[in-house]
């Protein structure tokens, strides 16, 4: 199957410094990738390369491609670029409680993405939001559209940022830690929405998230970064079952199992290193228990491995 989305030796800088190292990723129609890591990773900033959004904090592409429905976004133009964003390619944002302007009503915030995107008549695009909101169970959506953002709980909002996504009618939904802020109750509702969402309509989803228990629940591949560099991408099923990547073993340790109330929870030692001081070799070795003098010195290609790959020097079990 083609990718909708497609990341082929992805590089990103800010300034002189490196921060995401040729990263490759393919995102297709009606499936869902996970890309998952800690805070650092450069999760959001692969996010905003995909997006041609990098200008705006300074960044840039270094080296590699981004393609969109196998056209380079590089060889776009910025009004190209734009009409993409919002009518093909939908974002969600890690922050409900900022996202919407606190000054306008709800409808108006949805309403202007239609109107501007599918050339809707104000009534149409009413029309439109209220649909919407309603098929992202949200009750009473004729009073929520007439509603400011105060007034509404963080998962009401999470669902408003959702419907903007969707009023342009995308084909590719970016969603950047779209259940962070919220209570487990409310994200597992959210997960489910946007699992309903890639069932029903087909679309395209890159969930971007630090949790992998997120990803055990909705993804159908995960790509695991640290420190700027992609060490595992697979299926979910094989990679939950049997992690070659020890980074990736340690995520899947992190997440709470039941009947662990007597002993706490296993953490990753040290620290996400400084993009300023990445450590040679494998990125990850400081904090590995796996690590030899091989990792400290030479930093492992990424190589296929069953219908995935990973990065490491020692890939398997233990």
């Amino acid at each position: 199957m083609s990718a909708l989305l497609e990341l082929s030796g992805v590089s990103v800088a800010i300034g002189n410094v490196a921060l995401v190292d040729r990263i490759s990723l393919r995102v297709e129609a009606g499936r869902i990738l996970g890309l998952v890591g800690e805070s650092g990773s450069g999760k959001s900033l692969t996010a905003m390369a995909a997006m041609g959004l990098l200008p705006l904090i300074g960044g840039r592409v270094t080296e590699g491609e981004v393609r969109f429905a196998g056209r380079d976004m590089a060889g776009m133009s910025d009004a190209e670029r734009r009409a993409l964003r919002g009518r093909r390619i939908g974002f969600v944002t890690q922050n409900p409680m900022t996202a919407l302007d606190p000054v306008q009503r709800i409808g108006a915030q949805v309403d202007i993405v239609s109107r501007l995107h599918l050339r809707l008549t104000k009534a149409a695009a009413r029309a439109r939001t209220l649909d919407l909101l309603t098929q992202l169970r949200i009750p009473d959506a004729a009073a929520v559209v007439d509603a400011y953002p105060h007034q509404l709980s963080g998962g009401m909002k999470q669902r408003i940022v959702i419907a903007m996504a969707l009023a342009g009618d995308p084909e590719l939904i970016i969603a950047d830690e779209p259940t962070t802020a919220l209570d487990v109750t409310v994200q597992a509702q959210i997960i489910q929405i946007l699992g309903a969402l890639v069932r029903d309509r087909g679309l395209a989803l890159l969930l971007i998230t630090h949790d992998m228990g997120v990803i055990a629940q909705i993804c159908d591949r995960v790509a695991v970064l640290y420190s700027g560099r992609l060490v595992e991408e697979g299926p979910v099923g094989p990679i939950f079952a049997n992690p070659a990547h020890p980074y990736t073993a340690a995520l899947i340790d992190c997440i709470p199992q039941e009947g662990m109330a007597k002993r706490s929870l296993r953490g990753i030692p040290g620290a996400v290193p400084s993009a300023l001081a990445f450590p040679p070799g494998c990125r990850f070795h400081p904090r590995c228990r796996r690590a030899t003098e091989t990792c400290r010195d030479d930093a492992p290609p990424l190589l296929p491995l069953g219908a995935g790959s990973v990065a490491c020097h020692h890939a398997g079990p233990p």
